[in-house]
């Protein structure tokens, strides 16, 4: 083999390998410059002018579209409230109360930022499925399997779809106070496991 071709081949291959890497590092990482607050993070400048590199392309990859913190607050977790990873074998039960916000959903993504396929076409629950008189007290229930019997009026269940791992994104729309300003003290969702497959 000439030398010139196997130069070619080694820059090609280096080339592949390191932005395929590089592709999984952003893919697998959270919002760029991360605030935390419980299992959930955000990013500082997400959507912004402001956003370093790093946030540019978890956006890119991870973000499509992502609107100013003035517009919307983007959470995610990839682990519930104490610290254990999501996984599709488990039933988890997300609880909130009023955000300060015109407008929430909760999403169920893969680790790379997917939905999940599922037989009930169902990946999302916004606040708008939740009654009026549960703003302030409601639910979201995330697992493998629907719920039987008679479930409290201030639930809504969301398959997982998923045997692996998975995040939940918690998008908060025209957000006002500590939820826009100062998201590390913002009071979120809790997210709590009830149990799993054996």
């Amino acid at each position: 083999m000439r030398p010139w071709l196997r130069y070619m081949i080694g820059l090609v291959a280096g080339l592949a390998l390191g932005g395929g890497a590089a592709v999984q590092s952003i893919r697998s990482s959270g919002m760029g410059d991360e605030i935390r607050n419980g299992p959930w993070s955000t990013g500082r400048d997400v959507g912004s002018a402001d956003a370093d590199i790093r946030t540019r392309a978890v956006v890119a990859l991870r973000g499509l579209l992502a609107l100013p913190k003035n517009e919307a607050r983007y959470f995610n977790a990839t682990a519930d409230s104490a610290g254990r990873p999501l996984r599709g074998t488990c039933t988890y039960l997300v609880t909130g109360g009023r955000l300060d916000a015109e407008w929430w959903s909760v999403t169920v993504y893969d680790p790379q930022g997917w939905l999940i396929v599922n037989r009930w076409n169902r990946h999302s629950v916004g606040s708008a499925a939740i009654p009026d008189a549960f703003d302030d007290a409601w639910e979201v229930q995330v697992g493998p399997a629907e719920p039987q019997g008679p479930q409290p009026a201030q639930r809504v269940w969301v398959p997982s779809g998923t045997n692996g791992a998975f995040d939940l994104t918690l998008r908060t729309y025209r957000p006002t106070g500590a939820l826009r300003d100062q998201p590390d003290r913002a009071t979120l969702p809790v997210i709590t496991r009830q149990g799993c497959a054996a």
